[in-house]
């Protein structure tokens, strides 16, 4: 100490460094321990990279919230097997007076069609130009309504005539198509049903679409049954129950093993898609994409 009081200089510099460590000492004390690390928000990035929610995967469990309860899940009872065209690669079924149309997809092969349904014979048809891939349809009084999954652009048809009467646009994918009775319902592959004005084909309103409390995405072929919307999962063998005021995924259809029931087939085929309810007589029918056959199923609760 003597030293020090002789020294100016050094008694600075002991001073600085007894500052140093009481700040330093300070600023240990306050940084957040091991134990309780702080909560990383994540980024918007992260976000859209987060992966779809499988709709029969278990959703994550909240310790503040418990998670909505899920909905009940139904199998199936095959009543009958009907053909279907091969080639079909289908986008879009729909029934309308006791008739079956279908709209068919890829580029080069896209068509509207009017089915016969106990033979698959197909009565009518309107094939779309090469640079169009077709997608769902929704027959609406006079008129049958067809998308194109990226073209951003939708055709309106005479439904006797096939004639296309209209063009309209739409700032989304096209994917699946059905209707209400006075609303047409669209779905772009999110978890989003977009709701259009039938006559200006403008956007009316939007609904979110969420099973157990989480977004469901890859909506995709679309059929409106008793003020529900069906909703198929592409790539899955599941249809969605949906409430349209709420978004809510209220039932699951599980079709696993359905094409096993169809004849003995050996060409190549795709994913389950294609819903048509037959309202007159109650009968569901499903398909999919290159399907030998058309399948009238009844729904069992699991």
């Amino acid at each position: 100490m003597q030293f020090l009081k002789r020294s100016p200089l050094l008694t600075a510099f002991a001073i600085f460094v007894l500052l140093a460590a009481i700040g330093w000492g300070g600023f240990a004390w306050s940084r957040p321990s091991p134990q309780q690390p702080t909560s990383a928000v994540p980024t918007p990035a992260a976000v859209e990279r987060a992966a779809p929610l499988s709709p029969l995967a278990a959703p994550p469990s909240p310790l503040a919230t418990p998670s909505p309860a899920r909905p009940p899940v139904y199998g199936y009872r095959v009543l009958s097997v009907l053909p279907h065209d091969p080639q079909a690669f289908t986008q879009g079924l729909d029934f309308a007076d006791g008739v079956l149309y279908e709209g068919t997809g890829l580029y080069g092969a896209s068509s509207l069609r009017r089915v016969e349904l106990d033979s698959g014979r197909v009565l009518q048809q309107h094939d779309l130009d090469a640079a169009y891939f077709g997608e769902g349809i929704a027959v609406l009084g006079d008129r049958i309504y067809q998308l194109t999954w990226q073209n951003g652009v939708g055709f309106v048809y005479d439904r006797e005539s096939f004639q296309p009467v209209q063009q309209f646009s739409y700032p989304t994918e096209g994917w699946g198509l059905t209707h209400d009775g006075e609303q047409l319902i669209l779905s772009d592959g999110t978890a989003t049903l977009y709701f259009l004005d039938p006559a200006t084909l403008q956007e009316t309103g939007r609904v979110t679409v969420t099973l157990a409390g989480e977004r469901v995405t890859r909506l995709n072929e679309l059929e409106y049954v008793d003020g529900k919307v069906l909703a198929n999962v592409w790539q899955t063998d599941s249809v969605l129950r949906i409430d349209p005021a709420t978004g809510q995924v209220d039932a699951l259809y599980e079709f696993s093993g359905l094409l096993s029931h169809a004849p003995p087939f050996t060409g190549t085929v795709d994913v389950l898609n294609g819903i048509a309810f037959e309202e007159q007589s109650g009968r569901l029918f499903v398909t999919g994409k290159l399907w030998p056959a058309l399948f009238e199923v009844e729904l069992v609760p699991r």
